[in-house]
């Protein structure tokens, strides 16, 4: 379970389409959040510093323990952020995973074959990319995914398989927050729905 309360980050040196204004929301295990907005409303922010990879205010638990309490790559590894365009340090995909066999399983699960891993990363199309960024995630075994637009590039098929693999994410109890802009995968994988609007997230009704 995720849980913030009085989320802020307003320092005098961003700009204002970096602020958030007392957020507050829970995910619990087993569920997933949908987050949607205009670009620049602030959702990457959100998710950056959920993920403690920017500085903010207030307090954002996981299971009761708040991220203080942990160090931070273990928070970083119990609570993932998978951007839109992930970064990568090595010239060949293999070299981004320890474990290539589960990462070659994951890979066959989401349409990919093995050979993507031989090939070089500036060579992959974002599609490809995005999908071994989210295996990368998975294999880190997280309680928490913060998912950035994870199947904007995809085609239909790719999405459902992606989609798939999320699913099982949920129900070994674990919780999504997940950005998109697709209405229709909001609606087919969300359990709550929030609107961020210049920094501020609203919680919503679909359809309403």
């Amino acid at each position: 379970m995720l849980t913030v309360q009085g989320l802020g980050r307003s320092t005098a040196d961003l700009v204002e389409n970096q602020l958030l204004t007392d957020i507050s929301f829970v995910v619990e295990a087993g569920r997933s959040a949908i987050i949607t907005g205009a670009s620049g409303a602030g959702k990457t922010v959100l998710l950056r510093a959920l993920a403690d990879l920017d500085s903010s205010i207030g307090v954002i638990e996981l299971s009761s323990k708040p991220k203080d309490a942990y160090g931070a790559p273990e928070w970083r590894q119990q609570v993932c952020y998978v951007p839109a365009e992930p970064g990568w340090w090595a010239y060949l995909a293999k070299d981004h995973f320890v474990d290539l066999g589960s990462a070659q399983n994951h890979a066959r699960s989401l349409g990919l074959g093995v050979a993507v891993f031989e090939q070089p990363v500036d060579q992959l199309s974002t599609g490809e990319r995005q999908r071994l960024a989210l295996i990368r995630a998975l294999l880190g075994s997280p309680k928490v995914m913060l998912l950035d637009e994870p199947t904007a590039a995809l085609d239909p098929d790719a999405t459902q398989l992606v989609e798939n693999k999320l699913r099982q994410f949920l129900d070994k109890g674990n919780s999504l927050l997940l950005v998109t802009h697709d209405r229709e995968q909001g609606y087919r994988m969300g359990d709550q729905f929030f609107v961020m609007e210049s920094g501020r997230l609203r919680s919503v009704v679909p359809g309403k």
